[in-house]
């Protein structure tokens, strides 16, 4: 385990395994479509592609980065698009994929702000969920979720804390001493 981390959460295998099961369901119930894969830049690029690698129906790719943390570790509750997508989806079916779904206010003004672009249908695929951290109004539907965690600070496998450890195969909680305390997540 890294240095930085208390305790690895979702192992290597873990991730593996529930990654392949998500893109078995998908592959399901998209069957006889084509879809169009949304990442949200940065966090979810290593779970999207080896999510994108489980799943059978006709699959297309697309990105958008949003922020509303900047370099703190709290939501300013401002959301700005730093990276709109480089395709209409109109008509199409959209799947949204996050590492993490935390308060839910980014995830939240993404969902209304694509859903007016008249998608075909638009899904939530996460790979983390941290429910308790929820603020209202988000009120999000995860059609598709890896895993639901407790509020901890958690790093790797494309989470980060200023850009570090994106890269760790695992998914570990970041030891407070790190970044200052608290139980905040640096994606939404």
């Amino acid at each position: 385990m890294h240095p930085d981390g208390e305790k690895i959460l979702l192992t290597e295998e873990q991730l593996e395994l529930q990654v392949a099961e998500l893109g078995r369901r998908i592959s399901q119930d998209y069957a006889g479509k084509e879809i169009l894969v949304v990442g949200i830049l940065k966090g979810a690029m290593v779970f999207l592609a080896d999510l994108v690698r489980k799943i059978t129906v006709p699959t297309y790719f697309d990105f958008i980065s949003v922020s509303s943390y900047g370099s703190s570790t709290k939501s300013s509750g401002v959301v700005r698009i730093l990276k709109d997508l480089d395709r209409s989806i109109t008509g199409r079916h959209v799947l949204i994929v996050e590492d993490i779904i935390d308060t839910g206010l980014t995830l939240n003004y993404l969902l209304e702000n694509l859903s007016s672009r008249h998608p075909a249908s638009i899904k939530l695929c996460a790979l983390l969920d941290k429910p308790s951290r929820r603020l209202k109004p988000a009120n999000i539907n995860i059609d598709y979720c890896g895993f639901t965690i407790p509020d901890e600070f958690v790093v790797g496998y494309g989470l980060d804390y200023n850009e570090r450890y994106r890269n760790l195969p695992y998914i570990m909680i970041l030891s407070p001493k790190i970044y200052g305390g608290g139980k905040q997540n640096v994606t939404a």
